[in-house]
C-alpha cells in the first residue's frame, strides 16, 4: 500500500472529498447527456413515424377518392362520390401536416412539392374521368385515356410516397447508429468512473479509520495528561483558571476550588468571584493587576493573601498571560500557587538569619576580645617573666625555675594558638574581595615570609609558572605559606626538604566525582615534598580543625594550619586533597576554578 500518498489527514480528506464530488458531478452530467440523447432519438423516431402516418393517410385519402370514383362510374350511384368529395380535404390536411413535419429537411420539402403536384394532377384526372363518364358528355376514348393516365399518376404518387418513407427510414437508421455508438460507451465509462469514485471513497474510509484510531490514542493521551495535570496541581499546590474575555466565561480547575476551600465545581465562577476570597488588604492590588493584563498581555507575579471559608488565611502567588486562539478569541490563562508553606518557611529563615547575624556579631566581639583583651594579659605574663633576672632565678629553687620555664612555654603556645584562631576566623568573617592576581608573585611573597625557616632547613623550592586568577590575594598567600610551612616542618631527619610546585589546566569532566561540573575548567596546583609523609587513612582528617598527627612535644603546632588551607580553598569554590605514604613524602593538590 506504499503507493497511497501519505497526505496530511485534514488536507487529504479535503482532496478526496473534492475529487469524489467532481466525479459525481461528471457522472451526473454524463447521465443527463445520455438522457437528452435518448429523448432526442425518441423524438426523431416519433417524427419519422408521424411522417409515415401522414403519408399513409395521404395515400388512403387518394385511394378512397379513386375507389369512390370507380364505384360512381360503374353504378352511377351518387353515394359512391362521398369518399371522393371528402378526400380532398383529407389530402390538404395531411399535406399541411407533412409540410410542418419536414420543414427542417429541404430534400423532403422538395419531394413533398413534387408529390403535391402529382396529387393535383390526379384529382384533375378524377374530374376528367367523371366528366367523360357522364352520359351527357360521354367520350369513351377520352375516358379510357384519363383512366389509364390516372393509374400512371397513382403509381407515381405511390413511388414518391415510398421514396419519402425510405428517406425517413435512412435518416432514422443513421441517428440510431450514432445513438447506439454513444450509448455503447456509456456503461464502460460509467463503470470506470464508478470504480474510481469507489476507490476514493475507500481511500477516504481508510483515512477516516486511521484518523479515528489516532483520535482515540490522542483522547487517551489527553485523558492521561488531564489526570496527571490534576495530580500535579494537587501535589504542587497550584491551580489554573481560564477567562474567555469574549464570552466572559470563567473556568476553574478542580484544584482551584480546593485551594479556595471548596469541593470541585461547588459553585459557578464569575468575574468577581475570586476577588471575594482576596484579603481586604490585597484586593486593590489584585484588581489592578487583573485590569493591567489587558494592556500588557501578561500578568506579572502578584503576591497576596486569601481568606478561606474557615477564616484561615493562605498566601498566594499568581501569574498569567493573555492568549489568542485560532478563532481570534482572547483567553486569559492564570496560574495560582499556594505559597503559604514557603511564606512561613521564609519567616522562620529570616528569624534564623537574624540569629545568625547576632551570632556573627558575638563572634566578632569574641575576636575583638581574643585579639585585644586576652592578648593583653598574655603579653603582661610574658613581660613579667622576661623581667625575672638571672640573679632572681639563681635565688629561686630548681622547682620554681622549672615552673617559670613551663609558664613561659605555655604562654608562647597560647599566643600562637590565639594568632591561629584569629587567622582562621578572619578567613570566614573578613570581606571576600576577588582580584585578578599573579599567583607567582603571591608564591614569592610566601617564600619571603618563610625565608628564615627555608634557610635554616636548607630547603629547595622549585615551581613551574603559575596562572593569573581572580582570587583573594592575602588568603592565597596564606595558603601557600601554610602548605610550604607544613612541608618544611615535617621533613625527614637529616634530609633537606625539597618542595616542587606544579600547575596545569584541567577539565572538570575528567574529575566528575570531585569537581563541580558547572565549571568547565580548573587549575590544578600540586605541592610535592620529600618529607616524612603520613598514613593515607588520615588524608581526610588532617583538614579538620585541631586535628594533629603528632604530639605537640615532637612537633609544635596548633592543628589549625591545614584547616585554614581548606577554608581558603572553599572560599574560592575550589577543592583540596592530600595523598601520602609514610617516609615517601606528601602531595597536596589544589583545584581552583579558571
Amino acid at each position: 500500500m506504499k503507493w497511497i500518498p501519505n497526505f496530511n489527514s485534514s488536507n487529504s480528506l479535503r482532496v478526496i472529498f473534492v475529487i469524489a464530488v467532481f466525479i459525481l458531478l461528471f457522472l451526473s452530467s454524463i447521465a443527463h447527456k445520455h438522457n437528452q440523447d435518448l429523448n432526442e432519438s425518441s423524438k426523431l423516431v416519433m417524427h419519422t413515424y408521424e411522417i409515415n402516418i401522414q403519408l399513409e393517410r395521404l395515400m388512403s385519402a387518394i385511394k378512397d377518392a379513386e375507389t369512390g370514383q370507380r364505384g360512381y362510374i360503374i353504378t352511377r350511384n351518387a353515394r359512391f362520390l362521398t369518399p371522393y368529395i371528402y378526400s380532398r380535404d383529407k389530402v390538404n390536411t395531411s399535406f399541411i401536416n407533412l409540410k410542418k413535419l419536414t420543414k427542417d429537411n429541404p430534400r423532403q420539402q422538395k419531394n413533398l412539392q413534387n408529390l403535391f403536384k402529382l396529387i393535383i394532377q390526379r384529382f384533375v384526372s378524377f374530374e376528367n374521368c367523371l366528366k367523360y363518364s357522364d352520359p351527357k358528355t360521354y367520350d369513351k376514348r377520352k375516358l379510357d385515356n384519363h383512366l389509364f393516365g390516372g393509374r400512371i399518376l397513382m403509381e407515381n404518387i405511390r413511388f414518391k410516397v415510398d421514396e419519402m418513407n425510405d428517406i425517413e427510414k435512412t435518416d432514422l437508421a443513421k441517428r440510431l447508429k450514432i445513438y447506439d455508438a454513444e450509448i455503447s460507451l456509456s456503461p464502460l465509462f460509467s463503470i470506470s468512473l464508478f470504480l474510481v469514485a469507489l476507490s476514493f471513497i475507500l481511500l477516504a474510509y481508510r483515512q477516516i479509520s486511521r484518523d479515528f484510531e489516532r483520535l482515540k490514542i490522542f483522547n487517551k493521551q489527553l485523558l492521561i495528561s488531564g489526570k496527571l495535570m490534576a495530580e500535579s496541581e494537587t501535589i504542587g499546590k497550584f491551580s489554573t483558571w481560564q477567562w474567555d474575555l469574549d464570552t466572559n466565561k470563567i473556568d476553574y480547575s478542580d484544584n482551584q476550588f480546593r485551594l479556595l476551600g471548596y469541593e470541585p465545581n461547588a459553585f459557578v465562577p464569575e468575574k468577581g468571584t475570586f476577588l471575594s476570597f482576596v484579603h481586604p488588604d490585597d484586593k486593590e492590588i489584585v484588581a489592578k493587576s487583573m485590569r493591567g493584563i489587558l494592556d500588557y498581555k501578561q500578568l506579572p507575579f502578584v503576591y497576596y493573601k486569601i481568606i478561606l471559608p474557615t477564616q484561615e488565611v493562605r498566601h498566594f502567588k499568581t501569574t498569567g498571560k493573555l492568549l489568542t486562539d485560532e478563532q481570534g478569541s482572547k483567553i486569559l490563562l492564570g496560574i495560582n500557587f499556594d505559597i503559604t508553606d514557603e511564606h512561613l518557611l521564609n519567616i522562620e529563615l529570616q528569624a534564623r538569619n537574624v540569629e545568625l547575624e547576632n551570632s556573627n556579631k558575638e563572634l566578632a566581639s569574641f575576636n575583638h576580645v581574643a585579639s585585644h583583651d586576652l592578648q593583653e594579659p598574655l603579653r603582661k605574663i610574658q613581660t613579667f617573666i622576661s623581667r625575672i633576672s638571672d640573679a632572681d632565678k639563681a635565688a629561686m629553687s630548681q622547682n620554681a625555675n622549672d615552673y617559670i620555664a613551663k609558664i613561659e612555654i605555655s604562654a608562647k603556645r597560647m599566643r600562637v594558638l590565639i594568632d591561629d584562631l584569629l587567622l582562621f576566623s578572619r578567613t570566614n568573617t573578613t570581606k571576600k574581595e576577588f582580584i585578578k592576581s599573579n599567583l607567582n608573585e603571591l608564591l614569592k611573597n610566601a617564600e619571603a615570609e618563610l625565608t628564615e625557616m627555608i634557610d635554616e632547613k636548607k630547603a629547595v623550592i622549585t615551581s613551574t609558572k603559575l596562572p593569573k586568577l581572580a582570587v583573594i590575594p592575602y588568603q592565597i598567600e596564606q595558603l601557600f605559606i601554610n602548605l610550604i610551612g607544613n612541608s618544611l616542618k615535617y621533613n625527614r631527619p637529616d634530609v633537606a626538604p625539597e618542595i616542587n610546585i606544579e600547575s596545569q589546566k584541567v577539565f572538570s569532566v575528567d574529575y566528575r566525582e570531585l569537581l563541580d561540573q558547572n565549571v568547565k575548567k580548573y587549575h590544578k596546583i600540586t605541592f610535592t615534598d620529600n618529607g616524612m609523609g603520613f598514613d593515607p587513612q588520615f588524608k581526610e582528617t588532617i583538614f579538620v580543625l585541631f586535628q594533629r598527627l603528632h604530639s605537640k612535644t615532637d612537633y609544635p603546632g596548633t592543628g589549625i594550619g591545614l584547616a585554614i588551607c581548606k577554608k581558603i580553598v572553599d572560599n574560592h569554590k575550589g577543592y583540596i586533597m592530600a595523598d601520602s605514604q609514610p617516609d615517601q613524602g606528601s602531595v597536596f593538590t589544589i583545584f581552583l576554578p579558571d
